[in-house]
C-alpha cells in the first residue's frame, strides 16, 4: 500500500525541523566552546555576550569573572564594562537627531560651530570628521589613557595645536578625537551638555537604563541594584592585573561610554525595527564612505563592511583601557550582536569572529 503524499510532506518537513535544530544546537555550541575556551586559557578575565535574533534573545551568556579576586561572575544583562569605541554608534545617533532636527548641518564647516578652534591649512566639515576623512590626528604616547578630569572644551589643548595629516577628504585615518571635536560642536550648537542630549535622545527613548558615561557615581543609586561595574583588567606575564587608571569623560563620544552586553543589543534592535528617525537621514551614517571611488567600510560613526562570507553588517570593533568590546548588526539575517569583554587589547578578534560565524550559520 503507498503510503499517502502528505505523510511524506509531514515526513520531509519534520526530518528538516530536526536537521534544523540539530545545525542551530551545533553552532551555538560551538560558539559556547570557543568563549568558554577563552577563559580557561586565561585569553580574557570575563566576557559577556548577548544576541539577538528576529527581536528575541537567541543566545546569551556569560563567561568568567566581573572581578576576579572577588569572584564575582560575568552577567550580560547586569555586568556593566566600558565600551571603548562602541561609543561611537551611540554618540551618531546623537548627531542624526541633531540633523534631522536642523541644529547640525553635517557639511558645514567645524568651525561654524566651534570659531575658537586654531585655523588649520585646510577647512574640515562635520561629515569628514565623522567619517575619518578630516586629517586630525590620533593619539601619541599614553594619550589614550590620559587621566585628568578634563571637560570635552577643556580636553582640546591635547591636540588642538597639531597639524592636519593631509586635505580633508583626501585620506581616512581612524581616530577618537575626530568624535571629541563633534561632540563640542554639537554642545556648542545646541547650549546642550552632549551627555545630556545624548541621554535624552537616545539612552531614554530606547529603554537604555544600564548605559552611562563615563562618570558613574550615580550607579548606586540607579533603579536596578543588581548591576555590578566590572573591574578593568590589562594582561600579564603571570595573567592580569587592574588596568591603568583613566578618565574617560571627555572623550564620551568616541569611547568613554559603560554599558551591559544587553543594552548594546537594544540599538542594533531599534535600527532595524526603524525605531531611530527616518532612514534617509540614518542611511548616510550607515554609507561607507568613499576614497578614490573605493570604499574606507566606514560611514558615520559606524564600520560599515562584509564579513568574510559576504555578509553584510554594520557597527564598531572598540578597543580602550580596560574594555573590548563589539557590536555587529545584520541586516539580512535580522542579528545582533554584543560581546564585552573586561580586558585591555585581549587579541582574541579571529576567535571573537569565528564566534560570530557560527551563531550566524546556527
Amino acid at each position: 500500500m503507498k503510503k499517502p503524499l502528505l505523510s511524506y510532506f509531514k515526513d520531509f518537513f519534520a526530518f528538516k525541523r530536526v536537521v534544523g535544530e540539530d545545525v542551530q544546537l551545533q553552532g551555538l555550541a560551538k560558539a559556547d566552546d570557543l568563549l568558554a575556551h577563552l577563559i580557561a586559557a586565561k585569553k580574557i578575565p570575563g566576557l559577556a555576550i548577548s544576541v539577538l535574533k528576529n527581536g528575541e534573545s537567541y543566545f546569551q551568556k556569560g563567561y568568567g569573572f566581573a572581578d576576579l579576586e572577588k569572584s564575582i561572575a560575568i552577567h550580560p544583562e547586569t555586568s556593566v564594562f566600558r565600551i571603548a569605541s562602541v561609543s561611537k554608534p551611540i554618540a551618531a545617533t546623537a548627531l542624526a537627531h541633531m540633523v534631522a532636527e536642523g541644529i547640525i548641518d553635517l557639511d558645514a564647516s567645524f568651525y561654524t560651530y566651534v570659531p575658537y578652534y586654531p585655523k588649520k591649512k585646510w577647512d574640515f566639515t562635520i561629515r569628514q570628521l565623522a567619517s575619518h576623512t578630516a586629517g586630525i590626528r590620533g593619539y601619541i604616547g599614553k594619550e589614550y589613557a590620559l587621566n585628568f578630569p578634563y571637560s570635552i572644551k577643556e580636553s582640546i589643548t591635547v591636540f588642538k595645536d597639531a597639524d592636519l595629516l593631509f586635505k580633508p577628504g583626501t585620506g581616512y585615518h581612524y581616530n577618537s578625537y575626530d568624535w571629541v571635536l563633534i561632540s563640542l560642536a554639537m554642545q556648542e550648537a545646541s547650549g546642550v551638555l552632549f551627555e545630556e542630549y545624548v541621554s535624552e535622545k537616545v539612552l531614554q527613548p530606547l529603554g537604555l537604563k544600564s548605559t552611562f558615561p563615563s562618570d558613574i557615581s550615580g550607579i548606586d543609586t540607579i533603579e536596578n541594584q543588581e548591576l555590578q561595574l566590572t573591574t578593568f583588567y590589562s594582561k600579564c606575564a603571570i595573567g592580569f592585573k587592574a588596568a591603568i587608571a583613566a578618565n574617560n569623560h571627555y572623550k564620551l563620544a568616541g569611547g568613554g561610554y559603560l554599558a551591559t552586553a544587553t543594552d548594546i543589543t537594544k540599538i542594533g534592535q531599534a535600527y532595524l525595527d526603524h525605531k531611530i528617525l527616518d532612514f534617509s537621514v540614518l542611511k548616510q551614517f550607515l554609507t561607507s564612505e568613499m576614497l578614490n571611488q573605493n570604499p574606507t567600510y566606514y560611514g558615520l560613526g559606524w564600520q560599515v563592511s562584509e564579513d568574510a562570507k559576504g555578509r553584510p553588517y554594520y557597527g564598531h570593533i572598540g578597543n580602550g583601557v580596560g574594555g573590548y568590546a563589539n557590536f555587529f548588526v545584520y541586516p539580512e539575517q535580522k542579528m545582533v550582536f554584543s560581546i564585552l569583554v573586561n580586558c585591555t587589547n585581549p587579541t582574541i578578534q579571529k576567535v571573537l569572529d569565528r564566534v560570530v560565524d557560527a551563531i550566524l550559520d546556527s
